[in-house]
């Protein structure tokens, strides 16, 4: 099984932010290229995408199944087996998916992923906690088992942006 490791927001050019997400998956590169960079791929873990043209400047629109958000905009890179980045609207800002062969060769694959956007931190908080879920749902669905849409709840996405803010609070100052 694979473990999705802590995501972290880090201050970026521009008032911009970049958030950031590394995953090893026990699946070889040819299966998460498939669920990151096609419609029915992504349909099983992240969202419903059409249209998606898979090459550089293809239009792509992401619709969110768990909800009604829907993000258009275009490829702004495309490496097939590689990466696969989208450009949407600004509050989604830029989404890139970058594999690599992991520790086990070609049984696994390392996936480096990064979103750039302009948030508050309330709304990264937010993002953060999306994107941990939406990498667990990932785990699942190359392991056979996508994600039912119609039984989704948020308590797991609360749980995670709990845990996200509490471990983002600042310290009280020490005084000695």
């Amino acid at each position: 099984m694979s473990e999705t490791l802590r995501g972290r927001s880090e201050p970026h050019d521009g008032g911009t932010h970049l958030l950031r997400f590394a995953v090893e998956l026990p699946h070889p590169l040819a299966d998460v290229w498939e669920a990151v960079a096609t419609p029915q791929g992504l349909q099983g873990w992240l969202c419903a995408a059409d249209p998606l043209e898979p090459r550089l400047d293809g239009r792509v629109t992401l619709r969110w199944l768990n909800g009604d958000t829907t993000a258009s905009g275009r490829v702004t890179a495309w490496d097939p087996e590689y990466v696969a980045e989208y450009t949407v609207d600004p509050t989604h800002g830029r989404i890139r998916f970058h594999l690599e062969p992991g520790a086990a060769g070609a049984g696994s694959t390392v996936l480096r992923f990064t979103n750039e956007l302009r948030a508050d931190r309330e709304y990264r908080l937010d993002c953060l906690a999306g994107w941990h879920d939406h990498f667990e749902r990932l785990a699942e669905a190359l392991a056979g088992r996508p994600t039912d849409w119609a039984s989704w709840d948020a308590a797991r996405w609360q749980h995670l942006r709990d845990l996200y803010e509490r471990d983002e609070a600042r310290w009280p100052k020490w005084v000695p």
